[in-house]
């Protein structure tokens, strides 16, 4: 009995050592960005998150597809993470409860159910989640002073619709936005994105290929009204009609592609005037973010070191 006894806790702690080895090797520091370390784990859970949330099938194929962009959106997390720990940025509760639930659709429980369900790791989701949500309060408060919105202007155009009955135009959109290296290996990587768009669906290269938070939605940015577009957006928008890929669109350190996935137009009334004023004046600043978001997190790339294991 007592030799039994001895025999069963040696296997216990046997298979207990084992499993902590085998954790150990399946969770390999695989690149480090400056004192922050990217694991094995952490990228397996990046992908397995994307697949699950934008309903792709999860096969080898479509993980092995997924692994660049999963790499790259976790360095760029955790750059934004050194960058934040050099300002006094408070997590800001009510705006992640307020994004939780948009995309949610008001059941966050039922979000953290769907990680469990999954086998997916609900705590790295919800830091990404907050470290995107300080760094773009980061952004806001550097260069807010850079933000020009003339609200006065997007009033008197919205009355002056109104007055001449002009509906508003609104674009449903979906983007792909690939970083760009500002040498001759910009141009190969623009039309191998151009090919992959024409032989696989534009949502599921979005997915693999583009460094937008819109990434993890297929790229999906909603419903945009055109007069929240800058001007060289909205040039390149009014003529495209639903289901049409836009040519590539050069920025400072990207390149971006937009699809129509559906046009609406809607009436200006007294009672949705103030509504449709705060919700231009919104995209308008959230396009701003995004645009100065990139711009700072390219300068902090380029001084921080990223050692690939």
């Amino acid at each position: 009995m007592k030799k039994n006894l001895i025999f069963i806790l040696f296997l216990l702690s046997f298979l207990m050592i084992s499993k902590y080895s085998y954790a150990k090797i399946n969770n390999k520091i695989v690149i480090k960005v400056e004192n922050e370390i990217i694991t094995s784990y952490e990228i397996k859970n990046k992908i397995l998150t994307l697949l699950n949330f934008s309903g792709t099938e999860v096969n080898q194929k479509n993980i092995n597809q997924l692994k660049k962009q999963a790499v790259e959106s976790l360095i760029q997390h955790k750059l934004k993470k050194i960058e934040l720990k050099k300002y006094n940025i408070k997590k800001n509760t009510s705006r992640i409860n307020s994004y939780l639930k948009s995309i949610s659709s008001n059941n966050v429980s039922g979000l953290k159910m769907k990680f469990e369900e999954n086998n997916l790791d609900y705590e790295l989701f919800m830091d990404e989640v907050e470290v995107q949500s300080m760094w773009q309060e980061l952004v806001f408060k550097l260069y807010s002073k850079k933000f020009s919105i003339d609200e006065t202007l997007i009033e008197q155009e919205l009355k002056n619709s109104k007055n001449t009955k002009k509906d508003l135009r609104e674009f449903k959109i979906s983007e792909i936005e690939i970083m760009l290296e500002n040498n001759k290996n910009d141009d190969k990587k623009i039309q191998n994105i151009i090919s992959e768009i024409q032989k696989d669906n534009f949502e599921s290269v979005a997915l693999k290929y583009s460094i937008s938070s819109s990434a993890s939605n297929n790229g999906d940015l909603g419903w945009i009204s055109e007069k929240s577009m800058s001007n060289q957006i909205h040039n390149i928008i009014k003529d495209m009609k639903i289901g049409q890929v836009s040519k590539p669109i050069r920025r400072q350190n990207t390149v971006l592609f937009l699809k129509v996935q559906d046009i609406r137009n809607s009436k200006i009334t007294d009672l949705n005037l103030v509504e449709l004023k705060k919700k231009l004046i919104n995209q308008k600043k959230n396009e701003l973010v995004n645009l100065y978001s990139l711009s700072h997190l390219s300068k902090v790339r380029n001084t921080s070191l990223i050692e690939y294991k």
